[in-house]
């Protein structure tokens, strides 16, 4: 497994003149929504015509930065939405990362007019969405992570509930539920999953953008995958450390035809991504697979007979 150097890449940009840390997203006691952009008049609710209230944000005397990292490529149609569902956490201690993979749709403008309230965002060809991805977090200085891709976006009052479970428990991953936004019906789906267990770690259940976890344990993407990044981020991520799951979906991720979940093209993308995971110089094949698979349907069926999930 050949991994990056989170540091290489951050004295990468440090050669270009990048200072760190960066600076903090510009916080109003009262709110941002009335200082961002003015939404298109066919926009209302969350994130366009609402914000979480800053007042939630008394209740603890000092804040934990909270870093957010969004790869992005040509998702100009959600990009504005995603920006929005951060910002507008009216989060008291920001620190927010875009790298854009040098889009050639409305992406950049979006980024331009947006630019006051993100902490850094870059615009230019790299190697794809794990390089993205550790790209930002090599620039990253909060205490707390997350990465969110461009089309899909935080519900309301989120980093509030999280990063309160965070100072509240030893929990060094916090993952929660989510929910799909079909756009080809207009309809919303609630995704439930079950705790996250290290014996059942190697079967996919996390829904990534209801991901958030301790700077201390961070790890770089293996950047040779396209489709199963997170999935295999997981297995060395999470395994072994303090988790907590909270039963609410975090976030809404939107399901269309030219998103890797979706797209029937991708197929290829997600075998090759299977072979490379369980190679030798992966993590190797998995014993008693079979046997894994059949106690987590009965674990499934358990929690749904007791009405748990």
């Amino acid at each position: 497994m050949n991994l990056p150097s989170l540091n290489k890449y951050r004295s990468d940009f440090k050669a270009k003149g990048i200072t760190v840390p960066l600076k903090t997203v510009i916080r109003n006691d009262s709110g941002l929504l009335k200082e961002l952009p003015l939404p298109a008049v066919s926009k209302s609710g969350w994130p366009w015509t609402e914000e979480t209230d800053p007042e939630i944000y008394k209740t603890a005397v000092s804040w934990p930065k909270l870093t957010i990292v969004s790869p992005s490529y040509n998702q100009g149609e959600f990009l504005e939405q995603t920006i929005r569902s951060i910002l507008l956490q009216n989060y008291p201690n920001l620190e927010y990362i875009i790298i854009d993979g040098g889009s050639t749709d409305q992406s950049k403008e979006i980024l331009k007019k947006y630019s006051p309230w993100i902490s850094y965002w870059q615009s230019e060809k790299d190697n794809g969405q794990g390089q993205a991805i550790n790209l930002g977090f090599s620039l990253a200085s909060g205490d707390y992570y997350a990465w969110i891709n461009s089309d899909d976006y935080y519900l309301k009052d989120i980093f509030q509930l999280v990063i309160s479970q965070f100072l509240r428990s030893k929990a060094s991953f916090i993952y929660g539920y989510g929910l799909n936004y079909h756009i080809k019906s207009d309809s919303l789906e609630l995704v439930k999953i079950l705790p996250f267990l290290d014996f059942f770690i190697n079967i996919p259940t996390l829904i990534q953008p209801s991901t958030f976890w301790s700077a201390k344990i961070n790890k770089p993407i293996w950047e040779e995958l396209y489709c199963s990044l997170d999935f295999e981020l997981w297995i060395r991520l999470v395994k072994g450390n303090n988790r907590h799951l909270i039963k609410k979906p975090l976030s809404v991720a939107h399901v269309h035809d030219k998103s890797k979940t979706s797209d029937p093209k991708m197929k290829i993308k997600w075998d090759q991504d299977e072979k490379i995971i369980w190679s030798e110089n992966g993590h190797g094949a998995v014993p008693h697979w079979s046997k894994i698979n059949m106690l987590n349907r009965i674990r499934f069926k358990l929690y749904r007979f007791l009405n748990l999930i």
